[in-house]
């Protein structure tokens, strides 16, 4: 009993009277009393002693070593001395032990709201059931919703940015107190509308950081004219790099240039040898036709949507008369010519990739039939096809200037290796641009040099590209006026728009 009376939420209010330990059903139950000696009416606050009546009611609690515990509390209504209260029966409260008509005690409802803090509902119903405290995920957001909204002031450095609820359909708006680094509030949507009444109804924001759209910017000019709006540095870069995948989709045939260079390159071997490349695979000639049909019909739809739009064609009229969709039509009107097709991100990707190393090894040791590697392959684990080893083989013949079909030569035949290099992409272009020189290894620098000398729109863009990061990781505002400068007289057109929004801004 006296351990037992240890475990009680508020011993000094409550005093055990009996236990009862159900085996079966690994349930504790403590039926315990008040020790209150007065009751206070919840109206009036008034003190009485005059007892009504006495009333049972169980409440759950924090369980002991995965045994439920329940407690059973038998509490008294009072009567209220007080004349002028409305109230003339109260129950006894005990609110450091259990809420008003509550089914759990204090301390058991705090541990599911830390959990639901932490977790969420439907995880956080998953460990409560796992510590002994069966709810549903229902409950658990239940009792995150009732916690009170905490009293925040408005930030002196506040943050501005949208987030998607439906990606590319619904999006909102986060607010971010900077210093304390705390969402403060969320937007139904994106908008200037919403963004300036929350600004007005929550005066003294004195420094307004944001992205470069124009609806936050119209928001902020009406919400809070006295606040310093700033451009932040991640939407700086961000804006950079979407400027220049607009130029390498543009410059889309020097990149394929580019790589067509270097996958005819040496490979070095780490032994000091030099081994010859092995030549990428060549689509089909029909599926070749196939492509370029649809780069044709492409390229009529892009011109076809702005010569609609020089007419004076809004954007949802020329997609629905193009039988495209809204965003492929703004972005084919950003770039002045032709961007090209965009390969597929999985370009090049095969089953056979994880077993060339083994299939170059066993033919460097002389087996050159196709069916033989297959076999062996599939002793491995390999899941393709046949064709698609017979494939990589003959092209093994061929980087080492084997006839089809022939097994080996008398004279002795060049050592041959995967080139571990990535294609260029307009993606990886950008972010080969934008990453700092000390952290690019050799071929990543060899890349980049040769797109520099392919034409000298690349070379300007890239050099305008690196400078203006370099200026903003450093901070150098002083450097920002004759970038500008530079940009607007540029040759590149996605550049000078991007420098012509930025002095805007």
């Amino acid at each position: 009993m006296k351990l037992l009376t240890c475990l009680l939420p508020k011993r000094s209010t409550l005093h055990l009277e009996t236990w009862q330990l159900d085996e079966a059903t690994a349930q504790l139950m403590l039926r315990v009393t008040s020790r209150q000696p007065l009751g206070y009416c919840p109206g009036c606050r008034c003190p009485t002693r005059r007892i009504h009546s006495r009333y049972e009611r169980t409440v759950a609690d924090l369980p002991c070593a995965h045994v439920r515990v329940r407690v059973q509390l038998r509490v008294r209504k009072f009567f209220c001395t007080n004349g002028r209260c409305p109230r003339r029966v109260f129950t006894e409260r005990l609110p450091q032990v259990v809420a008003p008509w509550a089914r759990r005690t204090q301390r058991l409802a705090r541990c599911l709201r830390d959990i639901a803090l932490a977790l969420g509902g439907a995880a956080g119903a998953r460990l409560s059931q796992q510590l002994g405290m069966k709810v549903s995920r229902n409950t658990v957001l239940r009792l995150l919703r009732r916690l009170p909204e905490p009293s925040r002031r408005t930030p002196t450095v506040l943050g501005v940015d949208d987030f998607a609820l439906r990606k590319r359909q619904t999006y909102g708006t986060v607010l971010i107190d900077l210093e304390r680094r705390r969402p403060v509030a969320l937007l139904p949507d994106r908008t200037a509308e919403t963004l300036a009444p929350w600004l007005q109804t929550h005066p003294g924001v004195q420094v307004l950081t944001r992205d470069r759209a124009k609806a936050y910017a119209e928001g902020a000019r009406q919400g809070a004219p006295a606040a310093l709006q700033v451009a932040d540095r991640f939407h700086l870069v961000q804006n950079l790099a979407e400027t220049l995948d607009q130029v390498f989709t543009t410059y889309s045939k020097a990149l394929d240039m580019v790589n067509a260079t270097l996958r005819q390159s040496p490979v070095p071997l780490p032994t000091g040898a030099i081994a010859v490349p092995v030549a990428p695979p060549d689509p089909p000639l029909p599926a070749q036709q196939r492509a370029a049909q649809r780069q044709v019909r492409r390229q009529q739809a892009y011109e076809q949507g702005w010569a609609l739009h020089r007419q004076g064609g809004t954007l949802a009229a020329i997609a629905q008369h193009l039988g495209l969709s809204p965003r492929t039509v703004q972005r084919d009107l950003r770039t002045a010519t032709f961007p090209g097709r965009k390969r597929r991100s999985d370009c090049g990707h095969s089953l056979l990739d994880p077993y060339k190393a083994l299939v170059l090894e066993r033919w460097h040791g002389g087996c050159h039939t196709a069916l033989r590697l297959f076999r062996e392959l599939r002793s491995c684990g390999y899941t393709g096809s046949y064709a698609l080893v017979a494939a990589y083989a003959r092209r093994l013949r061929q980087a080492q200037g084997l006839a089809p079909g022939q097994r080996g030569s008398r004279h002795p035949l060049p050592s041959m290796a995967e080139p571990s290099r990535k294609p260029l992409t307009p993606r990886r272009a950008t972010w080969l641009v934008l990453r700092r020189m000390d952290q690019c290894t050799a071929a990543e620098t060899l890349q980049l040099s040769r797109l520099r000398a392919q034409q000298a729109e690349l070379a300007e863009a890239i050099d305008l590209a690196q400078d203006f990061a370099h200026l903003v990781r450093l901070r150098q505002p002083e450097q920002f006026d004759p970038w500008l400068e530079r940009a607007a007289t540029s040759r590149v057109r996605a550049f000078q728009r991007f420098a012509k929004g930025l002095g805007d801004d």
